[in-house]
């Protein structure tokens, strides 16, 4: 658990912004929750506090909350972008021109097996 200007502090280095411990409290009070600027913050109230930050931050209540700070990077690459051109489309590799959107043969109305003997 961590007091208020520890989490402040760790907000802070986070880049959600510079926070005190005034403003923990006062993200305290828009979350409906009581607390001063020395009372012990866990892991669950961490996260309650964290889900009414806009914009969201990169860590979880219990990460922030965690002994070992700041969190260690994941050792996997992070997930490539997605640019959108217009509303409802993705640019992804699945668009690129010149492809056949089927997979095999072109098919006609009948299965293969289906035809009659003797044609």
């Amino acid at each position: 658990m961590i007091n208020a200007q520890e989490f402040a502090r760790r907000l802070s280095t986070i880049g959600a912004g510079a926070f005190t411990s005034d403003d923990v409290v006062d993200l305290a009070t828009d979350a409906d929750v009581r607390i001063s600027a020395d009372l012990e913050i866990d892991a669950t109230l961490a996260q309650r506090l964290l889900d009414h930050l806009s914009p969201k931050v990169p860590v979880t209540g219990a990460q922030i909350t965690a002994s070992q700070w700041p969190p260690p990077q994941s050792s996997r690459p992070a997930a490539p972008s997605v640019s959108f051109s217009s509303p409802g489309a993705v640019d992804g590799p699945a668009d690129q021109p010149g492809r056949s959107r089927g997979s095999g043969p072109a098919r006609g109305g009948r299965r293969p097996g289906s035809r009659k003997a003797g044609r």
